[in-house]
């Protein structure tokens, strides 16, 4: 390991990332499946993108604000993966410390960011459910604009604020990783000092970047709930429904999986557990969420239908 010493301490310059396991027959399993995972997401998003760019039938707000999810899903997944499948092929991973800083600063403001996004697109069902009337001016191109640059603002701060920590967190000469990526819970573990501040700080910002994205969908489905209860037409309470349940399904597994990690008290699961639940929230709902929103929508199959049918047939 390169380094730099001064007095007592010894500056890190690099940290070797453990991974998720030893086992070289099980890294060879696991790198093929998370291989397929990460070609399957980006493929998957891709085509949701495309497809809500290109087709008539899904230019509404919740198709603008889903082609931006499947972005960051993209790019969330495309900051840990790579790296992760190198980290299968080699005896040691290494990553420069501007290398883990950046990684860690990516992953926070894309995970961050797609909060906001399922936060806006919750506001967008309630709007759409609670006030039809009113729909197409409250959910304008530019308040959907608005809403998406609060979104990536959100995530910036988020990004930055773990960026920063990890330049403020010293480092005295232990530097493995005990994880498929720099997260910030094992670089606070290699910390030479009290740094309880710089977690506080942490914890505080990524708490109320949750709580206030909770908040917003929590609210805007207790109101949708109450408004779908008094509808007389059952077929109006279906489809009410069916509009919020990919949504739904989404927020449920990214919100749980996220607070598990991030909220929960560190004594309540094993670094091994949160290796798991990482990669789940990490590598596989980037996959999930195009595969929920097109398995369960009829916009997306018919615009999916649509453009099949003019490839073939022109």
């Amino acid at each position: 390991m390169d380094s730099l010493v001064e007095g007592n301490h010894t500056t890190v310059t690099e940290f070797i990332l453990v991974g998720l396991t030893q086992d070289p027959v099980l890294r060879v399993i696991l790198f093929i499946i998370i291989l397929g995972i990460y070609l399957v997401t980006v493929s998957g998003n891709l085509c949701t993108i495309l497809l809500i760019r290109l087709s008539s039938l899904v230019h509404h707000p919740m198709y603008y604000f889903l082609s931006h999810l499947a972005f960051v899903d993209i790019v969330l997944s495309s900051s840990v993966t790579p790296n992760m499948l190198a980290n299968f092929m080699v005896k040691q991973n290494i990553l420069s410390f501007h290398g883990c800083a950046f990684q860690l600063g990516s992953a926070a403001f894309f995970g961050a960011t797609e909060y906001f996004l399922l936060a806006a697109m919750a506001y967008d069902r309630f709007m759409a459910i609670c006030n039809p009337l009113l729909y197409s001016t409250k959910m304008s191109s530019q308040v959907c604009v608005q809403l998406i640059i609060v979104a990536y603002a959100g995530g910036l701060v988020n990004g930055c604020t773990f960026n920063l920590c990890v330049y403020f967190l010293p480092f005295c000469g232990p530097n493995r990783v005990n994880h498929f990526y720099c997260d910030f819970s094992p670089l606070v573990e290699l910390s030479c000092s009290d740094v309880s501040v710089l977690t506080l700080v942490a914890s505080s910002i990524v708490g109320s970047l949750i709580l206030s994205t909770v908040l917003i969908v929590v609210f805007s489905y207790m109101y949708i709930l109450i408004t779908i209860l008094k509808m007389r037409s059952t077929e109006g309470r279906h489809k009410a429904f069916s509009t919020c349940t990919s949504h739904l399904s989404a927020v449920t597994l990214y919100y749980g999986t996220t607070t598990f990690i991030y909220v929960l008290p560190k004594s309540m699961y094993s670094t091994d557990q949160n290796k798991v639940i990482s990669v789940f929230y990490m590598v596989v709902i980037p996959m999930l969420n195009p595969l929920i929103y097109t398995l369960r929508n009829k916009d997306i199959k018919e615009a999916l239908k649509r453009q099949i049918g003019r490839k073939i047939f022109t």
